[in-house]
C-alpha cells in the first residue's frame, strides 16, 4: 500500500519553502515552482498569492479564491477514488485563517479524503458529519 497523497497549503508561485509545503517538497515530490495541483505524491491548494517583490511577504488569498481551489481539488479527488488524500489544515498556518473559516469548504468531501482533526471538529459542531 502506498502513502496517501499529501494535501498541503501552498502559494501560487510554488515556493514550497516553509511548513507543510516544504515537507511536501522534501518527502512527497512537490515541485518547486508549481503552486497548484497534483505533483509527485502531493497536491497543492494555494492559500497565498504571488508577491511582486520576491523579498516581500506573499499576500493571503481571499476565502472565495481558496474555495475555488478547494472545489477543484474535491473534483480531482472524486475523479480518483483509487487514491487516498491526507488533508492538512490548509490555510490555518502561515495564511492565518481559522479551521472555522476553511473546514466548511470541505463539507461533503468524498470518502477518500482524510480530514485533519481541526476540520472534523468544526464540521461535526456544525452538524456536517457527512465528511
Amino acid at each position: 500500500m502506498s502513502d496517501p497523497v499529501f494535501v498541503f497549503g501552498s502559494n501560487l508561485a510554488g515556493r514550497h519553502g516553509k511548513g507543510a509545503a516544504l515537507w511536501a517538497r522534501e518527502h512527497r515530490g512537490a515541485i518547486y515552482g508549481q503552486g497548484v495541483g497534483y505533483q509527485g505524491n502531493s497536491y497543492a491548494i494555494p492559500t497565498k498569492g504571488v508577491s511582486p517583490n520576491p523579498r516581500a511577504p506573499m499576500p493571503i488569498l481571499p476565502l472565495y479564491e481558496i474555495d475555488w481551489h478547494v472545489h477543484r481539488f474535491l473534483e480531482f479527488a472524486r475523479a480518483h477514488p483509487e487514491l487516498t488524500f491526507q488533508l492538512t489544515p490548509i490555510g490555518c498556518g502561515h495564511a492565518g485563517y481559522s479551521p472555522a473559516d476553511i473546514a466548511p469548504m470541505f463539507a461533503g468531501a468524498p470518502p477518500n479524503v482524510t480530514m485533519p482533526p481541526e476540520f472534523i471538529s468544526v464540521l461535526c459542531a456544525a452538524g456536517r458529519e457527512d465528511t
